[in-house]
């Protein structure tokens, strides 16, 4: 794993948000996911928090895009409230910076 797509966002219903989420695995696996982990806020089940792994930014980037353009905003992401937030995270001991 050198890059973690890391997606914060509010939604209306965990049962129909995961719903959603579980049909999109073949998706994620042609993205090149190599790992998930998905999380709600302890004092707040409407705020999910994913992490997709992946072996390159490259992959992350563009399973962003994929995200942002072809899924959020579209009947694709029932329970989904507004723009979700995105980052891509790098582990520092691989990364350029490090």
């Amino acid at each position: 794993m050198t890059a973690t797509l890391h997606i914060e966002h509010t939604i209306t219903d965990y049962k129909t948000w995961k719903g959603a989420f579980d049909r999109f695995a073949d998706a994620r696996a042609r993205g090149g996911v190599s790992a998930q982990r998905v999380r709600l806020q302890e004092d707040d089940a409407s705020q999910v928090v994913i992490d997709l792994d992946f072996d390159s930014t490259a992959q992350a980037r563009a399973f962003s895009t994929f995200l942002h353009e072809k899924v959020w905003g579209t009947a694709n992401a029932p329970a989904l409230v507004g723009t979700p937030t995105t980052r891509i995270l790098v582990d520092p001991s691989v990364s350029p910076a490090g």
